[in-house]
């Protein structure tokens, strides 16, 4: 992903003043940030946290793209809010999968009266994917939750609960990322889906945030970015 948002952001006009890897991370927490005015986190889990609180530390908005690491949330919004810093945090920058998020909603909510038909999330990423279901699953099983009068929870596995939403979760090779929201009757089948190409469409919404935090404080979601 860092070499994608490397392109990306260089074809956008912008200059990569610090590349941050294991190996370099104190230069992160001492703020030798060489002038930069935004940062992209996209790291693992167990480094995310430490990540974002040193931007704050440093007055560095950032848009964040690692996920399973959101039991942390609170302390980050403390953080952030405390250091009148500025974060988009989300489970997917994909333009298209914003979409198709607001998309999930809307037909959850028309769904919502047919309980003839029962609803199932599936999500298939790359081997590589260390957090399953992905983060982008549970964004698309928690809006549908939102909007059905059914649903109340959501389980990564498949049950036999009427009012636990299942979300399948598959590893592939050499899979960007593909998601499919299910609603299947006795008599038809409903499906919508996203399916990634490649991941320039993650790596242009991170820098469209990183973009849209320029001069602002607070949190905020792809939403706001892409004014939906």
């Amino acid at each position: 992903m860092g070499k994608v948002i490397e392109k990306v952001a260089l074809n956008r006009g912008h200059e990569i003043v610090l590349k941050i890897d294991q190996d370099n991370v104190d230069l992160l927490q001492k703020g030798e940030l060489n002038g930069a005015e935004a940062a992209i986190e996209f790291s693992r889990p167990e480094s995310a946290v430490d990540n974002i609180l040193a931007c704050f530390e440093h007055n560095l908005p950032l848009a964040v793209g690692t996920t399973g690491w959101y039991e942390h949330w609170e302390k980050v919004k403390s953080k952030c809010e405390s250091k009148k810093g500025a974060i988009v945090a989300a489970t997917n920058f994909s333009v298209g999968v914003n979409l198709f998020f607001e998309l999930n909603k809307k037909l959850a909510e028309l769904m919502s009266k047919r309980d003839e038909y029962t609803a199932k999330v599936e999500e298939t990423h790359h081997t590589e994917k260390l957090d399953s279901p992905s983060g982008t699953a549970i964004t698309i099983a928690e809006g549908l939750i939102e909007k059905h009068s059914l649903y109340q929870n959501w389980e990564n596995q498949q049950t036999e609960k009427n009012t636990t939403l299942d979300i399948i979760s598959y590893r592939e090779a050499g899979v960007p990322g593909t998601h499919t929201v299910t609603y299947d009757s006795p008599i038809d089948q409903i499906s919508i889906s996203h399916e990634a190409k490649n991941r320039e469409g993650f790596a242009l919404g991170a820098v469209l945030a990183a973009e849209f935090l320029k001069g602002k404080t607070g949190i905020y979601q792809m939403k706001d970015v892409l004014n939906f």
